[in-house]
């Protein structure tokens, strides 16, 4: 689950690259006990920002101290103004929020990759969508009447801090090439995340974290997402990164070691498969496995955990270890029910399950 903690110091930091790019490491307060990092690199005489924090709150002028203090770290003025392109490396709101706020004081181009353009430059439309599909959903997880206006009232509150911004690329029309920066579409928790790499150093936003495994939702709420894309994007990601010597991410941390990292995320899903698996011995909904995964969570953790949780009752739907027991209530009504899930036990599906899980 996307959770972060504000006990963990999130600091200033420079970094430079074999090819003598410089970059620096800008935190800010995205949200309430929630933070995140933007990146400013200087290279090849450009001055390009990698993601732009939320817009809420202090992370705006968070980001202009970042950039005080990325001039007295390089000797020299650094100005917003300055800025020649902003690179998204994807469309969550505490990564592009911050886009209202820098249009106003820059002329640099900005890029995101097709599957999430829309997130950006249709801003109202997307949101409407996305919170059609989650009331719905919400339903069939079988998440308490009374519970499901809160979940949504924070899931609004968030969406309504934004607004749509113009885009001048997006980074297939580009040869998923600017420059010196090469990028790679790594779809899972997010439609059309990247990593981008320059030189020996490679950005992987959210989709790979230092410390916890990036949060997961179904693709029934949104294309390209789920934990089918996102592990089959793991692989991707490890082959692509080769040498790279250091992983610079979205919040937490410097990862040092890429495939370390990589077998320690998988290890942690191939375990909530194992345990959801376990767990489906006699039917349960959504809400149920949600529990049993995370035990109790508040705030806007109650809604991170059910997805999260519908992320891996998806995924083994997908593949023939689950059926769902209440067929007869999902074919009697048009409206959204309540889904309850069981375990296949088959010769079959064992043996899926012995490679899943393991």
């Amino acid at each position: 689950m996307d959770i972060h903690s504000t006990k963990i110091p999130y600091t200033f930091q420079t970094f430079e690259t074999t090819g003598g790019a410089r970059i620096f490491r800008i935190p800010m307060n995205v949200f309430p006990e929630f933070w995140a990092y933007a990146y400013l690199v200087l290279v090849d005489g450009h001055t390009v920002l990698i993601d732009t924090g939320s817009g809420f709150g202090d992370s705006n002028a968070h980001m202009e101290a970042g950039f005080d203090q990325a001039s007295r770290a390089a000797g020299r003025t650094i100005r917003i103004e300055d800025l020649t392109h902003i690179l998204i490396t994807h469309g969550h709101i505490d990564h592009f929020g911050g886009l209202v706020f820098l249009n106003g004081r820059t002329n640099a181009l900005i890029g995101i990759h097709e599957l999430d353009l829309g997130n950006l430059t249709n801003y109202e439309e997307r949101v409407a969508i996305a919170e059609n599909r989650l009331k719905a959903y919400l339903v069939e997880a079988g998440v308490p009447e009374d519970k499901r206006e809160g979940i949504l009232t924070m899931y609004r509150v968030n969406k309504l801090l934004s607004h749509s911004v113009k885009v001048d690329f997006t980074y297939n029309a580009k040869g998923m090439r600017l420059g010196s920066f090469e990028m790679l579409h790594v779809p899972g928790h997010c439609a059309g995340h990247v990593a981008i790499r320059l030189h020996d150093i490679l950005f992987s936003g959210d989709h790979v974290l230092g410390r916890i495994s990036p949060h997961q939702s179904p693709e029934r709420l949104t294309l390209s997402t789920g934990l089918g894309h996102y592990l089959d994007s793991l692989d991707l990601l490890e082959k692509w990164a080769g040498g790279s010597s250091l992983t610079l991410a979205g919040h937490d941390d410097p990862i040092p070691n890429l495939p370390v990292r990589l077998a320690e995320i998988r290890r942690e899903h191939a375990a909530r498969l194992k345990l959801t698996l376990e767990f489906l011995a006699e039917p349960h909904t959504i809400a149920d496995i949600s529990k049993e995964l995370f035990g109790s969570v508040n705030g806007y953790h109650v809604l991170l955990a059910i997805e999260e949780a519908g992320a891996h009752v998806e995924y083994l739907h997908q593949r023939g270890l689950l059926r769902i027991v209440n067929m007869e209530e999902l074919e009697s009504d048009y409206c959204p029910v309540v889904i309850r899930y069981q375990r296949i036990n088959d010769t079959v599906t064992k043996k899926v399950k012995t490679i899943l899980c393991s």
